[in-house]
């Protein structure tokens, strides 16, 4: 084979596996866009003003909670972190709730404990967490919003 037979085999044989990988992704983000359409019908705002008080010391730390417990991947993170600013939460507790839901996973904790082992499992997770609500804190800083 020439090599231009050979670069447009390489690049048909890419788009296949990017029409499968997208059509694998599609109908869970079309699910969580679902799930947030749901939630925002049925929380009120006031929930949000309620949790989130504009504390950019308390704010984080829920912000990473939330994130730990509801842990997910980070294209949907983009798009709930876009809903949560529109609800009026501070960039501080939603930079923190995205760090947190792509790094710590509570869900997931069991099955890491079994293959990585209990010390490193918990360990790498409370990490996370402490550098989640400090890179949210960092984050605020350095775009002037604290």
């Amino acid at each position: 084979m020439f090599k231009g037979e050979l670069m447009k085999r390489d690049i048909k044989k890419a788009i296949s596996k990017s029409c499968y990988s997208f059509g694998e992704f599609l109908p869970i983000l079309l699910g969580v866009l679902m799930l947030i359409s749901l939630a925002i019908t049925a929380i009120p705002k006031e929930v949000y003003s309620h949790l989130f008080k504009g504390n950019y010391l308390l704010d984080p730390i829920i912000g990473s909670a939330l994130g730990s417990v509801f842990a997910g991947n980070p294209i949907t993170s983009y798009i709930i972190g876009g809903e949560l600013l529109n609800q009026g939460v501070s960039l501080v507790a939603v930079t923190a709730f995205i760090v947190a839901w792509v790094t710590v996973g509570i869900a997931q904790l069991p099955a890491e404990m079994l293959i990585f082992g209990k010390k490193f499992a918990i360990v790498r997770n409370l990490l996370s967490f402490l550098f989640s609500i400090l890179i949210a804190i960092i984050a605020a800083i350095i775009l002037c919003v604290v």
